[in-house]
């Protein structure tokens, strides 16, 4: 399943389903858990089973539902028992512990085997639980973060300083996503952008992002789709340079470093081109 780009829909805005659809995104998240006012949430549980039994020919459907604590969890999962949804968003994921209740929850409602996507970084414990996602590692469908829960539950004043930058202790929280998602081997996904409107600065933090090795982000507007695909698409200069290094290494088998235009490259180059030409085409 490729994850460049995941669009979330608020779960009680049913006539917004179709136009999410056709925004390109790779996934649609329909949510059940912040977007919604918690006297909406059994509408958009009936909204979300509608779209999930009906037919349907967009992407993949993933739903975030509430946190597992709680009595809004309990029916979101109920209501998703006739359906067959292809993923479950986990918010305040707290590592494997949270992966395991919810797979044992899910099981007893006929839902066994349908992947996880945590939020993984949403209260003070997550943080120290992250590398325990690599346990669990069969169940996930990726792995992401957030960036607004997590000041709230310290008594932070912002996550940014005043240039949109994260200030240290969260950029911090976001690497240990990204190690923590290549440690389990799944999908590292960035978290949203929220200025939906600035485009411009949504294409710098989405080449960041790609940059220091995320796979995909999501996103909250259909606007940022095309942006954020672009950003985890590999250039075509970047691919033709990937198929020259995979070509000169097939030309030399087994040697361990050559030369291509005038530069030295050995195993871990071979290993990026074949990391960028998989990116351009999953099969």
């Amino acid at each position: 399943m490729r994850l460049r780009s995941l669009l979330f829909v608020p779960g009680d805005r049913p006539e917004r389903f179709a136009k999410a659809a056709a925004a390109g995104a790779d996934t649609l998240i329909l949510d059940l858990e912040d977007s919604v006012a918690v006297d909406r949430k059994a509408f958009a549980r009936e909204a979300i089973g509608g779209c999930l039994t009906g037919s349907w020919d967009g992407p993949p459907r993933f739903v975030r539902i509430n946190p597992l604590e709680g009595d809004l969890c309990d029916a979101d999962i109920a209501a998703l028992a006739d359906t067959r949804p292809d993923a479950i968003v986990l918010p305040k994921a707290e590592g494997a512990a949270s992966v395991h209740m919810l797979v044992a929850r899910l099981a007893a409602v006929g839902l066994g085997g349908v992947p996880i996507l945590p939020i993984a970084t949403e209260t003070p414990r997550a943080i120290f639980a992250l590398g325990s996602f690599a346990e669990v590692a069969s169940s996930l469908a990726g792995l992401t973060w957030g960036a607004e829960d997590l000041p709230a539950a310290i008594g932070a004043a912002t996550s940014r300083d005043a240039d949109g930058r994260y200030t240290a202790p969260y950029e911090l929280v976001r690497s240990l996503t990204l190690f923590a998602a290549h440690a389990a081997g799944v999908a590292a996904i960035e978290t949203v952008f929220p200025a939906f409107r600035d485009l411009e600065g949504l294409t710098a933090y989405a080449a960041r992002a790609a940059r220091d090795g995320y796979t995909g982000m999501m996103a909250i507007h259909p606007a940022q789709v095309s942006v954020i695909n672009r950003a985890f698409s590999p250039s075509e200069a970047a691919l033709t340079h990937a198929r020259r290094v995979i070509a000169a290494f097939e030309a030399s088998p087994g040697v361990g470093a050559i030369q291509l235009d005038g530069v030295m490259i050995d195993a871990p180059h071979l290993k990026q081109a074949r990391h960028l030409v998989g990116l351009a085409d999953p099969g």
